[in-house]
């Protein structure tokens, strides 16, 4: 679980300092992809995390589209200086990880008795509901509810922005 989230920070900190579309794609769907995985391992389900990674594939295909429409001609130039971001993001992984993934921090998190309330209830009958569960109590609720508000806020800006007669890509005549 730690190695995923190293992985995920690595996966980051390249995204600040590219400015070609192509490669922000890229790295956005590698990240899609890492906590697909993460999720994977943490429910006994693929399906969630399989919905979970077409969602935001689908998001990320008209994002990328809509940037490529803008910047279409943009040369694609390597990052400048690759030696100094990976020492910056070695440096800020491993700071993150002596200060804020303490093994008490870790406990506490991964023993909440709310969760472990919720792995002791073996009696479901049907699997999904289980996940369902588990999924909307008060654990994981926050996250959900956070998940849900970042999707519709960015299912509105992606329309206000490909509004036909008012958008960067209606068509000149």
């Amino acid at each position: 679980m730690q190695f995923n989230l190293l992985l995920s920070l690595m996966l980051v900190f390249p995204f600040y300092y590219s400015l070609h579309p192509l490669t922000m794609t890229l790295i956005m769907v590698l990240q899609t992809l890492l906590i697909a995985l993460i999720t994977s391992t943490m429910i006994t389900s693929f399906w969630f995390a399989y919905i979970l990674f077409l969602v935001f594939l689908g998001g990320m295909l008209v994002l990328f589209i809509y940037i490529a429409s803008l910047a279409s001609n943009e040369m694609f130039n390597p990052i400048m200086k690759p030696l100094l971001i990976i020492f910056s993001s070695i440096m800020l992984i491993i700071i993150l990880n002596n200060l804020l993934l303490d093994s008490s921090l870790l406990y506490l998190i991964h023993n909440n008795s709310d969760m472990q309330n919720l792995n002791n209830y073996g009696t479901y009958s049907n699997e999904s509901s289980y996940l369902v569960t588990k999924l909307y109590n008060t654990p994981t609720k926050i996250l959900t509810l956070s998940l849900v508000i970042y999707l519709l806020l960015t299912l509105i800006i992606v329309v206000k922005i490909t509004d036909i007669f008012s958008g960067p890509l209606r068509q000149q005549f």
